[in-house]
C-alpha cells in the first residue's frame, strides 16, 4: 500500500507499507550479510546461524537491516509503478518494524518537476516568419577581412640585425619589481610578443620599440586604474627587459600564387569564392543557433515549472565543471583564476544560478515536447552518435578509460532528441 503526497520544491512524500510476507525474506538475508562480516568459531564466512549473529549485532540492528534490504528491493519497484523519476537520494524514515508485522516506511525524495506549457504554435511560426525573411549576404570588407587573417595565419618570421619596429616580433626576457622584489607571475624567459598589438600595459610596447638584439633597458611604468588584478591598479613598477631575438613578420602577399600554394585553387578568385562560402555557412549556424535560442525563449516564457534545488545544484556543478575543462585547456587552474578575480567557488555558483536555472528549465521545455509530439531517438542513433563522440578519444581502451558509457549514451540521446525536437519546430 503507498500513500502518495506532493510536496513543495518538486518533492514527494510517500508512505508506504510492505506486507510481513513480502519483506520476512530480508531477515535472513541480513543475517547472511552480517555472518559474512564476522568470524565465528566453528563456522565458516556466512554460514553462522541466526541466534548466534542476533546474540552479537542485537534484535535491533538485525531488522533495521533487513528493513534497508526491503526498502532497496521496494522502493524502485513503486517508482516504476507510479512512473516517477526521483532525483537525488530520497530521505528515509521507518515508522513501523516488528517482526512478524508489515513494515511500514516514509520516503522523502526529489523527483523530476512537472512543467506546463500554454499554447505555444503561434508563437514558433512567428519566429519561424521571422528567421525566413533573414537573408545572409557576405559584404567585400568581410571577405578581405578573412583573406587578410588567413594570410596573417601563414607569416614568417625572419629574424633581423636591426632595432625592433611596431609589428615586428622579439623574444625577451622580463621581470616585474615593485620594491625591489618580483611580484607573482611577474617573470618570464623567452616570451614572443608583436609589437603594435597593445596587449601589454600602455608604455610597455613603446619601450621596447627601437631596441636591438641582447639590449638590456629597465624603466618604470603604472599599472592602468583599472587593471585585472586589483593589488597592482594604479601602482607602480619596475620592469627589467633584454630583447634576445628581433623577427621581421614577412606576411605573403594576396594573389594567385598565395592562392595556389592553399592547394586546391587555380587562382585568387577560386580561393575567394571559396571564403565567401565559407563565411555564408558559419552565419546560417549563427544563425541557427539565434533561431534556436528564440524558439527556447519563446517556450520558457510560456511555461511553469517548479525547479528542485538538486537539480540546480547538479547543473551549476555541471557548469563549474566545463568551465573548469576550459580553463584547464589553456594551463589555468580554477583555483588560481578564482583567486585572480577575487571570489570563492560559492560566489561563482551564486552568480550562475540563474543561468543554470534557464538550462534546467530548457533541457524541461525541450524533453516536455518531445514526449507530447511523441519524438523519439532509436537505440541504434543514439549509439551512433555515442561512437561518433569516441572518436575524440585515441582508442577505445582509452575511451573505456576515461567515460561513463551510460551516462555517453544517455547524453547522446538526449542531444539528438533534443535536435529532433528543434527540427520538428522549423516546421510549425
Amino acid at each position: 500500500m503507498v500513500e502518495i503526497k506532493k510536496l513543495s520544491g518538486s518533492k514527494v512524500e510517500m508512505k508506504i507499507s510492505v506486507a510481513w510476507d513480502e519483506w520476512k525474506d530480508s531477515i535472513e538475508k541480513a543475517v547472511g550479510r552480517f555472518a559474512k562480516e564476522m568470524k565465528i568459531d566453528g563456522f565458516r564466512p556466512g554460514k553462522a546461524p541466526r541466534g548466534i549473529v542476533e546474540q552479537k549485532v542485537g534484535t535491533r540492528a538485525l531488522l533495521e537491516e533487513a528493513a534497508e534490504l526491503a526498502i532497496q528491493k521496494t522502493y524502485p519497484k513503486i517508482l516504476e509503478k507510479e512512473k516517477m523519476d526521483a532525483i537525488g537520494s530520497p530521505r528515509v524514515e521507518i515508522l513501523k518494524l516488528a517482526e512478524g508485522n508489515d513494515l511500514e516506511y516514509k520516503i522523502v525524495t526529489a523527483v523530476i518537476p512537472e512543467i506546463k506549457i500554454k499554447p505555444w504554435k503561434d508563437r514558433i511560426k512567428k519566429v519561424n516568419a521571422n528567421f525566413q525573411n533573414k537573408k545572409i549576404e557576405v559584404t567585400g570588407e568581410e571577405i578581405k577581412k578573412e583573406l587578410e587573417g588567413i594570410a596573417a595565419s601563414r607569416t614568417k618570421f625572419v629574424t633581423v640585425r636591426r632595432a625592433a619596429g611596431n609589428g615586428d616580433n622579439v623574444i625577451l626576457d622580463f621581470e616585474v619589481l615593485r620594491d625591489g622584489i618580483v611580484i607573482e607571475n611577474g617573470a618570464g624567459k623567452n616570451h614572443p610578443l608583436i609589437l603594435g598589438k597593445g596587449v601589454f600595459i600602455p608604455g610597455f610596447e613603446e619601450n621596447i620599440v627601437g631596441m636591438n638584439e641582447n639590449e638590456e633597458k629597465e624603466f618604470e611604468l603604472k599599472f592602468p586604474d583599472e587593471y585585472h588584478e586589483k593589488n597592482l591598479a594604479g601602482k607602480a613598477a619596475t620592469f627589467k627587459i633584454k630583447v634576445k631575438i628581433v623577427e621581421e613578420r614577412q606576411i605573403p602577399e594576396i594573389n594567385d600564387e598565395f592562392a595556389k600554394s592553399l592547394g586546391k585553387f587555380e587562382n585568387l578568385e577560386a580561393f575567394q569564392k571559396s571564403v565567401e562560402e565559407g563565411i555564408v555557412k558559419e552565419k546560417k549556424q549563427k544563425q541557427q543557433e539565434e533561431k534556436k535560442k528564440k524558439y527556447l525563449d519563446e517556450l520558457m516564457d510560456l511555461s511553469e515549472t517548479e525547479l528542485p534545488e538538486i537539480l540546480l545544484h547538479e547543473e551549476i556543478h555541471k557548469m563549474i565543471q566545463e568551465f573548469e575543462g576550459q580553463l584547464g585547456m589553456t594551463g589555468i587552474k580554477l583555483e588560481n583564476y578564482l583567486s585572480r578575480i577575487n571570489k570563492t567557488r560559492d560566489d561563482l555558483e551564486n552568480d550562475w544560478k540563474s543561468q543554470a536555472e534557464k538550462r534546467v528549465k530548457s533541457a524541461l521545455v525541450l524533453e516536455e515536447i518531445a514526449k507530447n509530439e511523441s519524438i523519439k531517438v532509436t537505440s541504434e542513433e543514439a549509439e551512433a552518435e555515442m561512437n561518433r563522440m569516441m572518436q575524440y578519444y585515441k582508442s577505445i581502451k582509452e575511451a573505456d578509460k576515461n567515460i561513463d558509457l551510460k551516462k555517453l549514451y544517455n547524453y547522446a540521446q538526449g542531444s539528438l532528441t533534443n535536435e529532433k525536437v528543434f527540427e520538428f519546430l522549423e516546421k510549425i
